[in-house]
């Protein structure tokens, strides 16, 4: 999908009180992707989430620009992170996961279906002990699972669709919903990646919606509209519901489901997939070195 949004922007959403976390999103350009810090106002500790391994496919060539920024928000506001979080395995981006753990010391942690996602993978780049998300994440959340960022309680919501193991991290009063919904004004994500699936995405946006409606959601990208030259990233589940172009309240399943899959359909590949998986399952560490001390990365021709 085309980027109308060409600048990184960061913004800060303030705790609301007791229980709820103070936000940061740092929105990245290249690939329309929005990185989060959620932090517990009261203790100052913080998670990390879907941070970004910036990745030029032009030239290949790799640099921590984004992490970097991240990192500088983390010390600019005294904060300790203490949770490395990706809510997928993303295709669009390399995830910073295993260099965030190494800069932090804190757990990197993902959903534990991203083992099944791992062996699709395997399978389409005929690299069958590749992965191995036991070995490459501290951490494999199951539904429903609940863990703390400093004071607040956060929990884990199995939201696939957009792929078979995506998680929603629900943090307080905020939910980092991931590529699920998008801004109000731009609808929902696809769902035709191996292992995704239209009608279970339904089912995960459904679930999403159905969480109080002054809770604030955080979506994974965004990419601008024809009218909204800025990028945004939040909505409480009250304006998605009243507001969302795919999904507002009155739209059926059956429609939607249609919308999606016809949409779907048109789309391309993301120009860092077939790069991006071979990284991201490894937890955003790169394959083994050769015998010549360099990095490859395996492309299945005519694959899709």
């Amino acid at each position: 999908m085309q980027n109308l949004l060409k600048e990184r922007v960061v913004r800060h959403s303030p705790s609301r009180g007791p229980g709820s976390p103070d936000v940061w999103g740092i929105y990245e350009p290249d690939t329309g992707s929005i990185q989060y810090i959620a932090a517990d106002p009261a203790t100052r500790k913080a998670a990390v989430i879907d941070v970004v391994w910036n990745f030029d496919p032009k030239h290949y060539r790799l640099d921590t620009g984004s992490m970097d920024q991240v990192l500088d928000i983390v010390r600019e506001n005294g904060l300790t992170v203490e949770w490395v979080l990706d809510t997928h395995p993303h295709a669009d981006h390399l995830m910073a996961a295993a260099q965030l753990k190494q800069k932090t010391g804190a757990p990197m942690a993902i959903g534990e279906k991203v083992d099944a996602i791992s062996k699709i993978w395997a399978e389409i780049y005929n690299l069958p002990d590749a992965f191995d998300p036991t070995r490459d994440f501290d951490h494999l959340f199951k539904e429903g699972e609940t863990f703390k960022i400093g004071e607040i309680e956060a929990r884990v919501m199995l939201s696939p669709g957009h792929t078979l193991g995506s998680i929603t991290y629900v943090v307080g009063d905020a939910a980092f919903v991931h590529d699920t919904l998008m801004y109000p004004d731009a609808g929902t994500s696809r769902a035709d990646f191996p292992g995704g699936n239209a009608s279970e995405l339904w089912d995960s946006i459904r679930a999403i919606l159905d969480l109080p409606g002054e809770t604030r959601l955080y979506v994974g990208h965004d990419y601008g509209t024809a009218e909204r030259k800025e990028p945004m990233w939040e909505a409480t589940v009250a304006e998605h519901r009243a507001d969302n172009i795919h999904v507002k309240d009155g739209v059926t399943r059956e429609a939607w489901i249609d919308r999606r899959e016809t949409r779907d359909k048109t789309l391309a590949l993301p120009d860092r997939i077939l790069a991006a998986l071979q990284i991201n399952l490894r937890g955003g560490r790169l394959p083994p070195a050769e015998d010549d001390g360099r990095h490859y990365v395996k492309l299945p021709l005519n694959r899709f």
